[in-house]
């Protein structure tokens, strides 16, 4: 089987989950003996650009002819079973598409946001959740409130290319949701049930869980929509110490909130920015995840990594913590959701700290049956070879 994997890289300077979730896919590909041909394009290029090409960016989140002339060389030297998307923005546009259904190959798109209606992708503005441009032929509403990197004229672009891209992207032959909310939201779009498919994302085994640990870890990017106030704002109406530590790592806009909290409290932690063996480490000796999200959070990884270690989680009932966390499965939740608000968060500390212990195998199994690469990589090759 020979697959193009297609993905425009996301900036080195912007901390990408994304970009982490393709390579580790391409690797799991190749180990189940899977040809891949990388089509891969990194937003790093654009200030090494020379000026005909630069010139040329406005237009090409909605054709990229570069992209074009290259993806059709690729597709007509080596006749490709699948074409795979994930990010088309902005170096190859969704017009990859056409391109692949002109030299008859089928196309698969991981959806990893909401971006076939919102600009920004995220459904989160002005620190909260909003949906304004749904069921809008034009979102204007983006436009007025330059969701798209602050910009106005981008914020129109890219709600012009969505526009434009509609059909596109009703064209495509099979949609991966990450979650069964992102199958909603596909639904929702337009897109018939039979050509999507859940299927999340998986990680490397970190193998045997150790010994559960004690108190909370929180990791992330410390911006708004992770919930790190809230988090705080949750902690604080225990007393010193009542829970156990609190860890938090990551980096961002919000780091003076985590550095605060700290010098406060003798329960908090702030520990910066960590490496995959810190992750590791912390994980090690705490014994719940939190994953605070106030936005719909499509597949917070941490959810994911927290379950490979052994350590239930405790979020909020939003995006697709539910789904990770196993509301939905008859197996039983591995975690606890609570909705995005202080006094829930607050309430629901103690029960987790006092449950963790119950729930650390379960939240194990759940990672080796459903998270593993071995499990995720067959069934994303069962849908390759489905449109054969």
């Amino acid at each position: 089987m020979k697959i193009v994997v297609a993905h425009n890289r996301y900036r080195q300077a912007q901390p990408s989950g994304e970009n982490t979730i393709v390579d580790a896919e391409i690797a799991q590909l190749r180990a189940a003996g899977v040809e891949v041909l990388p089509f891969l394009r990194s937003s790093d290029e654009i200030p090494t650009m020379p000026k005909t090409a630069k010139a040329l960016l406005p237009i090409s989140p909605i054709y990229a002819p570069r992209a074009q002339q290259e993806l059709s060389r690729l597709l007509t030297e080596h006749k490709p079973d699948a074409l795979h998307l994930h990010n088309p923005y902005p170096l190859l546009s969704p017009w990859v598409v056409r391109t692949a259904h002109k030299h008859g190959v089928p196309v698969v798109q991981t959806v990893h946001n909401y971006r076939q209606v919102c600009s920004s992708g995220v459904y989160f503005r002005d620190g909260a959740i909003c949906q304004d441009c749904k069921g809008k032929a034009l979102g204007v509403p983006a436009i007025t409130n330059r969701c798209y990197r602050g910009s106005t004229v981008q914020s129109a672009l890219m709600a012009t290319t969505l526009a434009v891209h509609r059909g596109t992207w009703r064209s495509v032959d099979r949609f991966i949701a990450l979650t069964s909310q992102i199958a909603t939201h596909l639904r929702d779009y337009g897109i018939p049930a039979d050509r999507i498919v859940v299927k999340p994302n998986g990680i490397p085994d970190p193998g045997r869980p150790a010994s559960l640990g004690e108190g909370f870890f929180y990791l992330g990017r410390l911006s708004p929509e992770k919930g790190l106030g809230l988090l705080l704002d949750a902690w604080r109406r225990h007393p010193d110490g009542a829970l156990g530590p609190l860890r938090i790592a990551g980096d961002g806009e919000l780091r003076h909130l985590a550095e605060q909290a700290a010098a406060e409290r003798s329960d908090v932690t702030y520990l910066g920015s960590l490496d995959r063996d810190g992750v590791r480490a912390v994980m090690a000796q705490s014994a719940v995840v939190i994953a605070a999200s106030l936005w719909h959070d499509v597949l917070p990884t941490v959810v994911i990594e927290a379950m490979a270690s052994g350590r239930p989680v405790l979020g909020t009932d939003l995006g697709g913590i539910p789904y990770l966390v196993g509301m939905d499965d008859p197996a039983g939740a591995v975690g606890w959701v609570v909705p995005a608000d202080p006094a829930a968060m607050a309430a629901a500390l103690p029960t987790a700290a006092a449950g963790a212990a119950a729930l650390s195998a379960p939240a194990r199994l759940r990672y080796e049956r459903t998270f593993h690469p071995d499990v995720v990589t067959k069934r994303l090759i069962d849908v390759y070879a489905s449109l054969a």
